[in-house]
């Protein structure tokens, strides 16, 4: 079982930046790949980054790649997203989530936290 919680997301101008971290509890966090997922209202939720139980894989969604970075500190048990350049259109609520084999998937995701709103005025 893995509990996850986040924090770090608020109300930024558009170019601003954010780090978001994703603190898990357990001793088996770096048995798990991680990702960061969002949902902004009305629209279904969509993949940003996740990265690989050891931190040598990682993958990013278009619309984030060369704004946005991904890294995880196991000795800490948490997983964070810088998020530079940011845009109206990244304003969402952030997940972050557990999974035993690295994927994009939302559904191939075990474990959630409960989400932190990243709001970017324009």
């Amino acid at each position: 079982q893995v509990q996850l919680v986040e924090s770090g997301g608020g109300l930024v101008q558009a170019g601003g930046s954010l780090r978001l971290s994703c603190a898990a509890s357990g001793r088996t966090f770096n048995r798990y790949a991680m990702g960061w997922f969002r949902q902004a209202p009305g629209k279904e939720r969509e993949f940003v980054a996740a990265i690989g139980w050891s931190g040598g894989t990682i993958y990013y969604a278009d619309s984030v790649k060369g704004r946005f970075t991904i890294s995880r500190d196991n000795a800490k048990n948490t997983v964070y997203l810088q998020m530079n350049s940011l845009k109206p259109d990244d304003t969402a609520l952030y997940y972050c989530a557990a999974t035993a084999t690295l994927s994009v998937v939302a559904g191939t995701y075990h474990y959630w936290g409960q989400g932190t709103q990243v709001t970017v005025s324009s």
